[in-house]
């Protein structure tokens, strides 16, 4: 049966010393146990009779024996280390987020896996729990003076646990999510929604951030684009609607000022909406234009940022942004802007070590190409062409910048294209698993490995 003890001033008596008994012996001061401790040699079953449990962590498996019974005929639970058949109590792994604590037991069958159990919950469970239980606590008494019946009360838990107070909680924004916790209590359910922007980074499912899969969570309904893999969808709550407003080069599924209003109105109705994004939604995502119109729409909202496919993609293809031989800085630069937007600094683009990292610019591939050659850069500068990076049909084509529009052509979406002098670490760094065409796709280009 599995029981949470107060341990808190009781004393406990820990027998034998080395690793083992130093982790029972912190895990107990963390309870505020008074812990005493024996060598198998000092040890006397008398010393049992002014204890609450005894744990035996001796090697000797005969003596820890004398000890289990000797606890058990006086009736104290007692646990021997490795040894669940002289055990009257186990030790679960624990998830601590104090004072909530979630505890998983094999009944001694399967340690490990419940350690491995352990690691999953502590991914699904914010650091911010513990905070929620003490607000909670705190307010609970009072709360039992506005709302009288048990039914009332449970209601509202429920609303804010599962609400805007325990997202703003988790952002570490305690003075808004109390000022949410009293509005409610005086206006009960008359929340509205929030709406939450969250990088998707770059397509590996992993590489979502915990607060994203959390978020995910927590969702009703998730607005996504095309470039949000399947595997990260994956992780969104299995009964959040999922719209797709995404956008392709040379296609909009959904007009820009359009899905800015379906997420308001979403938000409207009470509904966790989340924008989800591939990447990271403030860079060269628009996450920043759909905030705006939430913010005159009076909408709140959180971001959540994601791994950006710049820093993701090249370190998947083996190809570090900056090196100290050979880039000093790097430069992120979108191959699509708006068309009254000012040009490109070109001759700024152009400074040599320094490595161009260009989103969405395989299109425009042949321009970029000869602008950089013309202001400047080296038409032997190598340059890759990476091709859905970080997913298992990864490709990298590598060649340099006067074959770029060979290299780019017909390369499979999304991709990113690499300038500069740090592309030639690509065949020593390349450690993922994937599909590499160092002759890219046309058969001019040179293969720099």
């Amino acid at each position: 049966m599995p029981l949470f003890a107060a341990l808190k001033d009781r004393p406990v008596l820990v027998v034998g010393t080395g690793e083992i008994a130093d982790r029972k012996i912190a895990f107990l001061h963390r309870a505020g146990a008074q812990v005493q401790v024996v060598t198998d040699a000092q040890f006397d079953e008398s010393q049992i009779d002014s204890v609450v449990l005894v744990i035996a962590a001796t090697p000797d498996r005969e003596f820890n024996r004398r000890v289990s019974l000797a606890a058990q005929s006086r009736f104290r639970l007692v646990n021997v280390v490795d040894d669940p058949s002289l055990c009257s109590f186990i030790f679960p792994s624990i998830v601590d987020r104090s004072p909530l604590l979630v505890a998983i037991s094999s009944g001694g069958t399967a340690p490990v896996l419940a350690r491995v159990l352990r690691e999953k919950i502590e991914a699904l469970l914010p650091t911010s729990l513990g905070r929620m239980a003490e607000k909670a606590s705190f307010w609970r008494n009072h709360l039992k003076t506005r709302l009288t019946s048990v039914a009332e009360r449970r209601r509202f838990w429920e609303r804010v646990f599962r609400g805007r107070f325990a997202r703003l909680m988790h952002a570490g924004n305690e003075a808004a999510a109390q000022q949410i916790l009293e509005d409610e209590l005086d206006n009960p359910g008359s929340g509205s929604g929030e709406i939450i922007l969250v990088g998707a980074g770059p397509g590996d499912a992993g590489l979502l951030t915990l607060r994203g899969l959390q978020v995910l969570q927590d969702a009703d309904v998730v607005f996504y684009d095309h470039l949000v893999s399947d595997g990260v969808r994956e992780l969104i709550r299995r009964d959040a609607e999922q719209i797709c407003v995404g956008k392709r080069a040379g296609e909009h599924a959904v007009p820009q000022h359009e899905t800015n209003q379906m997420l308001i109105t979403a938000a409207r109705e009470g509904k966790t909406v989340v924008r989800l994004k591939g990447g990271d939604p403030f860079i060269f995502g628009r996450g920043g234009e759909e905030l705006q119109a939430a913010a005159e729409a009076g909408i709140p909202f959180q971001v959540v940022p994601g791994i950006t496919a710049a820093s993701a993609v090249t370190a998947y293809a083996g190809i570090p942004l900056t090196h100290r031989d050979y880039a000093q800085s790097v430069t992120f630069v979108t191959g699509h802007y708006k068309a009254d937007s000012t040009p490109f600094d070109w001759s700024h683009l152009a400074e040599s070590r320094q490595t161009l990292a260009i989103y969405m610019g395989t299109m425009k591939a042949a321009e970029i190409s000869e602008q950089l050659i013309q202001h400047g850069r080296d038409a032997t500068t190598p340059v890759a062409v990476i091709s859905r990076g970080t997913r298992v049909d990864q490709h990298v084509a590598t060649g340099t910048l006067q074959d770029l529009v060979h290299l780019a052509k017909d390369a499979p979406m999304p991709a990113l294209i690499v300038v500069g002098e740090v592309v030639q670490l690509h065949s020593t760094l390349a450690w993922f698993q994937h599909t590499t065409d160092t002759e890219g796709f046309g058969s001019s280009v040179i293969n720099l490995a």
